[in-house]
This record gives structure tokens, C-alpha cells and sequence, in this order.
């Protein structure tokens, strides 16, 4: 069953009194465990399709189905509890909280959610350990290198085990060798079964993926295993 159904997705914005159509007539299926880059210039509707696709944003027109169900028509409180629930973001800019250690930082989607503390902190140390940062769970993030809040970034985004990982440029703040941990860090999370979503610049990079989409204009002009 694919994870991912997007049929006929219309999103459009007006800018100076003109409708731009970021996405049109727009289809996608993902299967659960692909590794799909998103990838187009700039203005090409990338950054649209992550929005939608993590319940950021509504569509205009058009289904959006995740695992067998129409997300599109639920409530706003449903989407936050579909989105906190099945879905982990990892952005260029890492989004954390300044004042929060890194321990902190992970464990913030479990104590949204409500988990025993006890079993939140259960979590976070092995979280922790799997990003190879147990050693700097007290560490804010202006206490970290760039690297080092990817990793912790990655954690939170996969604290809550979703099915789908939607990241942004993951390595656009990061140096080659850094980045080159950080993408393997995220293979490793797709090689055990998290469909894993990737927009980037990055030609190489986005050959790592196991298939690519080109966008222009909103539209899908190439859908290609790599």
C-alpha cells in the first residue's frame, strides 16, 4: 500500500495581485521505505510540496491520502496530531530551541504527546546514543557545531518513530564532510523502513536517493529511479 497518494494537487498564491500556481495538477504515489529527492530551481514548487506533504500547508484542490487516508479534509487539530504523530521534519536551519539542551530539544515531541517522563527519558538516551551525542545531551545548541544539531534535529524528528521523514536542504548549512554524516545518518534511518522525503540543490546528493523527481513550475516534468 503506498504511504504517500497525492492526486491532482492545485496550490496557488497570489503575489502582486497575479495567481502563481506553485503546484498544479500535481501527482505523486511513495511507497512506505522509499528514499525520494525532490529536486527543481528555485520557485519550482519544492518547498510547496514539503509544506503540504508535512500538513504545513492546505491545498486548493485535489486528495492528499497518507497511509490510506485523506488527510486533507480533517480539522486543524487532527493534521497536529497526524503531523506530530507520523511525520518528522529535519530542516536546513536545524529549528531548535535556543534555551533547550539538546536532551531537552529531542524529548520535546514526547512531552507534547504526553509520554510518562520516566519513559521519555528512556528514549532520549537512546536517541541520543544512536546520533553519537550521549556525550552532549546537556549541551545547548549554541554549544554544539552544526553537525552536531543536525544530529540532534534528526533525534527529535524521529523521537516519535514516524512513518515519513520530510527534510529540507539538510546539509545546506553544513560542510561536505559533516553533511556527508548527516545524509549517512538518514540512509541508515531509510535502510530500517522510514519512507524518507529529501528537497535539494545537491546533484550529488540528490543521486544518493533511490528515485528523483524533477519539478518546474509547479509541475512534475521528470519521476526517475536513480
Amino acid at each position: 500500500m503506498p504511504l504517500i497518494e497525492l492526486t491532482g494537487i492545485e496550490r496557488v498564491f497570489t503575489l502582486g495581485g497575479s495567481a502563481v500556481h506553485a503546484l498544479a495538477g500535481f501527482d505523486l504515489v511513495v511507497e512506505a521505505g522509499e528514499f525520494v529527492a525532490v529536486m527543481g530551481a528555485s520557485g519550482s514548487g519544492k518547498s510547496t510540496l514539503l509544506n503540504l506533504l508535512g500538513l504545513l500547508d492546505r491545498p486548493d484542490a485535489g486528495t492528499y491520502r497518507l497511509a490510506d487516508r485523506d488527510v486533507t479534509t480533517l480539522s486543524a487539530d487532527e493534521q497536529a496530531r497526524v503531523r506530530r504523530e507520523r511525520i518528522g521534519f529535519v530542516f536546513q536551519s536545524f529549528h531548535l530551541v535556543p534555551r533547550l539542551s539538546a536532551a531537552e530539544n529531542i524529548g520535546l515531541p514526547l512531552m507534547l504527546a504526553g509520554i510518562d517522563p520516566a519513559e521519555r527519558a528512556r528514549r532520549v538516551a537512546r536517541a541520543l546514543e544512536d546520533v553519537g551525542l550521549a556525550n552532549r545531551a546537556d549541551h545547548r545548541p549554541d554549544q554544539l557545531s552544526g553537525g552536531q544539531r543536525q544530529r540532534v534535529a534528526i533525534a527529535r524528528a524521529t523521537i516519535m518513530q514516524p512513518a515519513l521523514i520530510l527534510a529540507d536542504e539538510p546539509t545546506g548549512n553544513l560542510d561536505r564532510a559533516t553533511g556527508e554524516e548527516v545524509v549517512r545518518l538518514l540512509e541508515t534511518l531509510n535502510a530500517g523502513g522510514v519512507t524518507l522525503l529529501m528537497v535539494t540543490h545537491d546533484a550529488a546528493l540528490g543521486a544518493r536517493a533511490r528515485r528523483r523527481v524533477v519539478l518546474q513550475d509547479g509541475r512534475k516534468i521528470r519521476d526517475e529511479p536513480v
